[in-house]
């Protein structure tokens, strides 16, 4: 079996492999917020109540996709359940490429100012990369448009604005709290990037079915 078989639509539409990546993405969200549960507390505590949807950026994202895989295994025939279809994909890829590369580059950037790894980063690591390329592989099989993309960015820059300029982000550790400034500004430019990543992949899927 060549090893491009995995990532081929055989394999990736498979609803035993979708099945198995809903399981895994559901766990991980589910993980993810009980990851993120004391900063959701102290949010909950010290900022008003619907702060604490911006809080939680990966599980949220990992939530996307989730159900962006559900829309794509049991396609809706409303058109209401299209648009939020269409949404939830959109959010799915930028959200999806935007935190996977974003929890990388901070555990990695934070050895390098002289922070100890352990376990639970390398973790993190693989489970985040795991989020970006799975998010790009499948954009090929979803459905939503420029329209969408242009709000999942916007959504996304929102995320960003009440991280930075509320105090929300991620809790980090002190070496990259001193470079806060430096963080947020590779934020903001990340989500750009990965948007521009995500309407890349779309067209590239878009171009490659004309030309069959």
């Amino acid at each position: 079996m060549p090893i491009s078989y995995l990532w081929s639509k055989m394999f990736l539409t498979d609803r035993r492999f979708m099945w198995l990546l809903l399981i895994c993405n559901a766990l991980g969200t589910i993980y993810g917020y009980i990851w993120y549960g004391l900063q959701m507390e102290y949010t909950l505590e010290h900022w008003p109540s619907w702060m604490v949807i911006f809080v939680p950026d990966s599980p949220t994202a990992s939530l996307f996709f989730s159900i962006a895989l559900l829309f794509l295994m049991f396609p809706p025939r409303s058109g209401w359940l299209q648009l939020i279809r269409k949404l939830m994909e959109a959010l799915a890829v930028v959200t999806s490429v935007k935190y996977g590369v974003w929890a990388v580059t901070m555990i990695f950037w934070g050895q390098a100012l002289g922070d100890t790894l352990v376990w639970e980063d390398w973790m993190l690591t693989v489970s985040h990369l795991a989020m970006a390329i799975e998010s790009l592989l499948f954009v090929r099989f979803f459905i939503f448009g420029w329209k969408s993309l242009i709000v999942a960015l916007l959504w996304t820059l929102l995320n960003d604005y009440m991280d930075y300029s509320q105090g929300i982000y991620p809790w980090l550790t002190e070496q990259l709290v001193r470079r806060l400034d430096q963080v947020r500004n590779f934020t903001v430019c990340l989500t750009i990037a990965s948007t521009f990543v995500g309407g890349l992949a779309l067209w590239q899927a878009r171009y490659a079915r004309r030309s069959r």
